[in-house]
């Protein structure tokens, strides 16, 4: 089969850059032909690694316009369907960069759409409000008046909306990564969605637990991912666990908030920051884990990060919200703890890092769970029926 994968961004570095890197390697393994189209810009940095690239850019002001209608993406996708001529065509992110023009090129070609995060739904792409709270109303006039986008963005942002909307019949197939995510379109009017979360890579189990009890969280650094909330409860739990560490890796513009809060807190013996790190040393870095923990404000719409700590074999606390509660289960492969509350996170540390075999069995669970649910064959088994029915629709 011949298939097209597109991304606004095929830089290694965002999450679903890599997803979609990972992909093409997988589905040329299994004796897929694959190309990767997507724009040359990235915010994160590094060099795109997609076969053909289009206009991006990270300027912002430009990018507000460059995202809501870019007729350089769409006539160069046109020419890649006329050389390429795949089979099925697998999109991704397209709304911070390729914009909603593409859409009408890929009409004539069997198209899966896999939404993977708000943006369809909310200019700033995490359905929530400045002050963290959840937005529960679909994007509109409420979106400036909540000063969740400029006035000088806002018209365009609700333009590239409607116009994805208008122009989405030419996608054939789409599903999304998660039940929360799934919930949470079909409430903004986005139904007919189904799900299929990410895969994960296979790798071997983390060695036996030993001392010290050993925090870790991996994640951009960014309000909405929590770091901060972990900070604050490592404090906590040191009166009560000793020998407490807490490895962070990722990099982002909370860093240095998250620098001066391990001053406040006397933790520089306790906290180890990273920063950005290739995913194999964060792995090395990571075996030694108790617990892995993703405490999100938002409700993330899957969360590679616990997939990836299931797999290690470690146990992982998460917000009982979003994609990660979902397949992180409570009290079996880890513990779910309130959004946004530092005083749940705490309890749900200080009961598993005293209790070293209570953290090896979590473990042990979750990494089968891993193994029989979320492996990277058993994604792809189900994504290549979903291609297929893509180009059944197509026909029909």
């Amino acid at each position: 089969m011949r298939i097209l994968l597109v991304n606004d961004g095929a830089s290694p570095v965002g999450g679903a850059e890599l997803q979609m890197l990972r992909l093409r390697e997988l589905l040329r393994e299994a004796g897929h032909e694959v190309r990767l189209f997507a724009s040359s810009a990235s915010d994160l940095g590094g060099a795109s690694q997609a076969d053909t690239t289009t206009f991006g850019t990270t300027r912002p002001k430009l990018r507000v316009l460059n995202q809501t209608a870019n007729p350089v993406a769409a006539a160069a996708l046109r020419r890649e369907l006329d050389r390429f001529a795949p089979d099925v065509v697998h999109l991704r992110m397209f709304l911070t960069q390729l914009s909603p023009l593409i859409l009408p090129v890929l009409r004539d070609t069997p198209t899966l759409w896999q939404i993977v995060y708000y943006k369809a739904i909310c200019p700033r792409g995490t359905k929530l409000l400045p002050d963290g709270s959840r937005c529960t109303v679909p994007a509109g006039t409420v979106c400036l008046r909540n000063r969740c986008v400029t006035p000088q963005s806002w018209a365009l942002d609700l333009s590239q909306q409607r116009l994805w909307r208008a122009l989405a019949g030419a996608v054939d197939v789409a599903v999304t990564l998660s039940e929360t995510m799934r919930r949470r379109l079909a409430e903004n009017g986005v139904r007919g969605v189904g799900v299929l979360g990410n895969g994960v890579r296979e790798r071997a189990p983390r060695p036996p637990l030993t001392s010290p009890p050993t925090v870790v969280f991996a994640g951009r650094l960014v309000p909405e991912k929590g770091a901060d909330l972990l900070v604050r409860a490592v404090a906590e739990v040191r009166g009560v666990v000793g020998g407490v560490r807490l490895v962070i890796a990722g990099d982002g513009p909370q860093r240095a908030e998250l620098e001066a809060l391990v001053d406040e807190l006397d933790l520089r013996d306790v906290v180890q920051l990273l920063g950005h790190r290739p995913r194999a040393e964060v792995e090395d870095a990571f075996d030694p884990a108790w617990v892995q923990v993703i405490p999100g404000r938002w409700e993330e719409p899957l969360g590679n990060v616990a997939l990836e700590a299931m797999m290690r074999g470690t146990a992982a606390v998460v917000s009982g919200h979003g994609g990660p509660a979902e397949v992180v289960e409570d009290g079996r492969t880890g513990r779910h703890v309130v959004p946004g509350s530092v005083g749940s996170l705490t309890s749900a540390l200080a009961e598993l890092l005293v209790d070293r075999d209570r953290c090896e069995a979590l473990g042990t669970a979750a990494r089968a769970t891993a193994l029989a649910r979320h492996a990277e064959p058993v994604v792809l088994r189900r994504l290549l029926a979903l291609y297929d029915e893509a180009r059944t629709r197509a026909t029909t």
